[in-house]
């Protein structure tokens, strides 16, 4: 097995978890699919359309997320945002990432 045959499925696991609260932060604000990528991609979070929109539904069914259609552009379009519970998850979920950052950071500057 080669280095890249290890790292890839590493690095996606790896991945996973920090699109999820990519995702969600950026909800704070309203966002339609296209939109919420562009603005990931934006700052360097590239998701494909296949992982976002199953992981979009999937928070929503979590009742991390509401959404709504509206026209817009003489398009309907589904917008999504932070639902209440989605708002109080994230912040833990911050809470967390800071923590596992800080021990993370301990770590790996130890010689």
């Amino acid at each position: 097995m080669t280095e890249a045959d290890m790292f890839e499925p590493l690095r996606l696991e790896l991945r996973r978890g920090s699109l999820i609260l990519a995702v969600l932060g950026r909800l704070r604000r309203e966002h339609y699919g296209y939109t919420l990528r562009k603005a990931l991609a934006d700052v360097g979070v590239e998701i494909d359309e296949g992982a976002l929109y199953p992981m979009l539904r999937r928070l929503e069914t979590q009742g991390l997320l509401v959404s709504e259609w509206r026209e817009e552009e003489k398009r309907k379009k589904r917008f999504y945002r932070l639902s209440g519970d989605g708002v109080v998850i994230l912040e833990q979920l911050l809470g967390e990432w800071k923590r596992i950052n800080a021990s993370l950071d301990r770590i790996l500057q130890e010689v």
